[in-house]
């Protein structure tokens, strides 16, 4: 076992610069975890109130000096080593996701020490920042490791179109169903405040919840990289289409991911955190990875990581969740299904040729058809309930009513006209429908 131990250590190599350099970030962020307990204990960052930089006058001020310039040192070379793995590692899955996880730990763990010191130290912000100083070490030790046996300099990658690549960085966060989840959310803002929110408050918890729903999206193509090659509407995604490497993706998910938690968490509460994390969860591991090609029911279960939003929204306003805000839950619960089995009728033959086994592909067209206008008249009592429970008022009733009864009029034409031309004005205008839905909600919630 020992002998197997020392091959193990003659095979590490400190040859490559990028390894030198994470073992000196690492070096660095250990001294600022070790001064800035010092700085805690001592009591001496209130001993100079400067920023970045005041002129020490005791031993105290002194500590607090050096904290601060290790701050900054650690700081630089955490941002040089993040641009050496975008530059240099760009195709390995292992260091570039790490090398950015790594980065986003470091910096959230600055910012998360910062606001709970503003805030008083709320035990959440408290426990979150120990756990991220753990993670950091383990991440840093682990990048360390693996750097020695694997990372190489001077390698060859063909220059980039930055345009290009802001465009491909776009896609892969999917904006046009991020902006629709923002709708959803801040609907939820709204109801739960049951008033225009606060710009502060709306500004953090839109941010923090387009990182999250462009983050899982990104991992969502990360993980249907394959699949989405042998599909027309997606064989020219970034992944699919080989502009951008896996290790990219998979690093640009997780890094939105990650920041999204420590917005929502520093800036709105610890509710709203939590909810966006199960969402992502939900749509990355139960959806992307075991629900999609494992039943027909994909899209049926599936739909609980799109129905979080407005929950995300109303924590974010009201610190708890009620039975109506359950209630948008199954409504877009509800609207998920017709909305995508449209755009499965559409691209029925993509979808089989991917071996996704959608409704269209497994059950026939026919039945998909009939499921759509179920589940729509379904769809639509549940908006009633809202009303029903007195969460809302005229406006919204009236309003949920002639929305709902032109949305049942396109799915009663999607049952009985065949052809895609329907279907596509299906999906079109569900997503429509759930947009001019929410924005009842929110005119009859301040007016």
């Amino acid at each position: 076992m020992a002998e197997g131990l020392e091959k193990e250590i003659m095979k590490y190599s400190f040859a490559s610069s990028f390894t030198r350099l994470i073992w000196a970030t690492m070096f660095f962020v250990l001294l600022l975890a070790i001064a800035g307990r010092v700085v805690f204990v001592t009591g001496a960052a209130l001993s100079c109130s400067g920023w970045p930089f005041c002129i020490p006058t005791n031993s105290l001020g002194w500590l607090k000096f050096v904290h601060v310039t290790l701050a900054i040192l650690s700081s630089l070379l955490m941002i040089w080593l993040f641009l050496k793995a975008w530059r240099e590692q760009r195709d390995d899955r292992l260091l570039l996701p790490l090398t950015t996880v790594t980065t986003v730990l470091f910096f959230g763990q600055a910012f998360v020490g910062a606001i709970q010191v503003a805030r008083n130290f709320p035990i959440h912000l408290v426990v979150l920042h120990a756990l991220t100083a753990v993670a950091l070490l383990i991440s840093l030790i682990a990048l360390a490791v693996i750097s020695g046996s694997s990372a190489q300099d001077g390698k060859k990658f063909p220059n980039v179109d930055f345009r290009q690549r802001a465009h491909d960085f776009l896609i892969l966060s999917k904006p046009l169903i991020v902006a629709l989840l923002l709708v959803t959310t801040f609907g939820g803002l709204v109801m739960g405040g049951k008033a225009w929110p606060p710009l502060s408050l709306a500004f953090w918890t839109l941010v923090g919840g387009a990182l999250a729903a462009g983050g899982s999206s990104a991992l969502n193509q990360y993980i249907d990289r394959e699949l989405d090659k042998n599909m027309q509407r997606t064989s020219q995604r970034p992944l699919a289409a080989g502009r951008m490497s896996a290790a990219e993706g998979l690093s640009f998910g997780l890094a939105l991911c990650l920041a999204s938690y420590y917005i929502l968490a520093g800036f709105v509460n610890l509710t709203a955190a939590l909810l966006s994390l199960a969402g992502i969860f939900y749509y990355v591991l139960f959806y992307s990875i075991w629900l999609k090609k494992a039943t027909v029911q994909n899209i049926v279960i599936g739909g609980g990581a799109g129905a979080i939003p407005p929950m995300v929204g109303w924590a974010a306003a009201a610190g708890h969740l009620s039975l109506a805000a359950w209630i948008l839950f199954l409504i877009i619960f509800m609207w998920t299904p017709p909305h995508f089995w449209a755009l499965a009728i559409v691209r029925a033959k993509d979808y089989e040729r991917a071996g996704v086994p959608m409704l269209p592909v497994v059950k026939g067209e026919r039945e998909t058809r009939l499921q759509i206008l179920i589940y729509t008249f379904v769809l639509v009592g549940m908006t009633l309930l809202l009303s029903l429970i007195r969460a809302t008022g005229i406006i919204y009733l009236v309003s949920a009513i002639v929305l709902g009864l032109l949305l049942i009029y396109a799915a009663w034409r999607v049952w009985k006209i065949p052809g895609n031309k329907v279907a596509w004005t299906m999906y079109r205008w569900s997503s429509m429908y759930l947009a001019f839905l929410f924005l009842a909600l929110m005119i009859d919630a301040v007016v």
